[in-house]
């Protein structure tokens, strides 16, 4: 399914009040990209999806935790995830803004 998606009418959604948002923008088909904010102290928990998963940061600095793996990511870094291993994050600086791209699709992060 091919379309515009304008960020402008993309509804912000509230992960974790005042530190985690995300805006779900591209999606159809197999292929997902979601925008995901970090206010400061904003943390990803730890946890797994069947999804392969790319992200690239935006901006900001990240600790990354992948398995028993930890290192540093920054703007214009990117991250590879396999399907169903064990990932997370937290911000760095006051802010930070992630691109997530999943094949396929996330269902669960698009509203009905």
């Amino acid at each position: 399914m091919s379309g515009f998606f304008y960020n402008k009418d993309i509804e912000l959604q509230e992960l974790e009040p005042g530190k985690n948002y995300r805006k779900v923008l591209a999606h159809g088909g197999n292929m997902m990209l979601v925008e995901v904010y970090f206010e400061n102290g904003g943390v990803g928990a730890v946890h797994t999806h069947p999804h392969e998963q790319a992200t690239y940061c935006i901006e900001g600095e990240f600790e990354f935790t992948i398995e028993n793996e930890t290192k540093t990511i920054k703007a214009g870094d990117t991250i590879y995830f396999s399907p169903n291993i064990k990932h997370g994050c937290k911000v760095l600086t006051p802010k930070g803004k992630l691109l997530d791209i999943f094949t396929p699709q996330r269902e669960d992060f698009i509203k009905q």
